[in-house]
């Protein structure tokens, strides 16, 4: 067969100088991936880097039943989704969700250059539910992270090594880690700036330096200039949880700490948590935890 050898975009693949692009095999796929429990729910398809695509384009009507993520490091470009077309620069990405129809380009001008991972798996309905990922079917930007490259970079060259069991489980163990790099970018940083922090993020934090006192839904939602029920909604939205429910795990949580490490009475704990009465702390610890807090300690003792 003869060899495509100019750039631009043929059947929906760009073809260029310095394309980088593996396909994972489809019966590969079928036969390695998709009947291996622990690859079937998350896993690579495709995955490649196009340097100064120029002339690079796609237009799929009902979409792909994986998704995608792009990583725009250089250059400028774009994508329609759901009708809305987005302009993409330097240091932004976004995710493609399956199955809806989409297109995307490279700039005429200032064609971009991206890495991009191509990936399905029986999961992808539920992470693409997840409120945390639909944010980033619109562009966002993130910062440098060279720990995002050297990833991409590990995984690339582990395919090229070939399609063994073990080189897919790395390559796609790795995936989940690439893809933490982008959804929640700001907890792999060491030092959190609050200032680029949504009310939730930062009403979480709160919560965390103010575990001994009790908090008010009210006063938690004037914080951030809510309504209470404005403000129970985002947090519900992207957390599962209303508000208080979430504190109160929170105190929970701390409260197993000093269960498990320290000598403290249980009634010393339930005043380390903000809780005046005794009896009413260990009825919200069996609720949430599922056991009684005597009964907590025992048992870690016993383990």
């Amino acid at each position: 067969m003869k060899e495509i050898n100019k750039e631009g975009s043929h059947n929906n693949i760009w073809y260029g100088m310095g394309r980088e692009r593996i396909d994972i095999p489809k019966n590969i796929l079928k036969s390695r991936v998709q009947q291996n429990l622990l690859l079937q729910h998350l896993h690579i398809c495709s995955i490649g880097h196009y340097p100064k695509a120029k002339d690079h384009y796609t237009y799929r009507k009902k979409g792909l039943p994986e998704n995608f993520i792009f990583y725009c490091v250089d250059g400028h470009g774009w994508y329609q989704l759901n009708g809305v077309r987005y302009e993409v620069g330097p240091n932004e990405f976004f995710i493609l969700p399956q199955n809806q129809e989409h297109a995307y380009g490279s700039s005429d001008e200032n064609p971009w250059s991206i890495y991009w991972i191509h990936f399905g798996g029986t999961s992808l309905p539920t992470l693409n539910e997840v409120y945390a990922v639909q944010q980033f079917f619109k562009p966002s930007h993130i910062k440098s992270n060279n720990e995002i490259i050297a990833i991409f970079t590990r995984i690339y060259k582990t395919l090229q090594l070939g399609y063994s069991i073990d080189n897919l489980l790395f390559a796609n163990m790795c995936l989940a880690h690439y893809l933490t790099l982008f959804v929640y970018s700001e907890r792999h940083n060491d030092k959190v700036d609050s200032n680029n922090l949504d009310c939730v993020d930062n009403a979480i934090l709160y919560m965390r330096e103010h575990l001994a006192e009790n908090i008010a839904l009210g006063d938690l939602s004037k914080n951030y200039n809510y309504s209470v029920s404005r403000f129970s909604n985002l947090f519900k939205q992207k957390t599962g949880y209303a508000p208080i429910d979430y504190f109160l795990q929170m105190k929970m949580q701390r409260a197993c700490q000093q269960l498990d490490f320290t000598s403290h009475s249980i009634k010393e704990i339930a005043f380390n948590m903000g809780f005046d009465d005794p009896y009413y702390f260990s009825k919200r610890f069996r609720t949430i935890i599922g056991v009684s807090p005597r009964k907590y300690r025992a048992l870690k003792k016993q383990e």
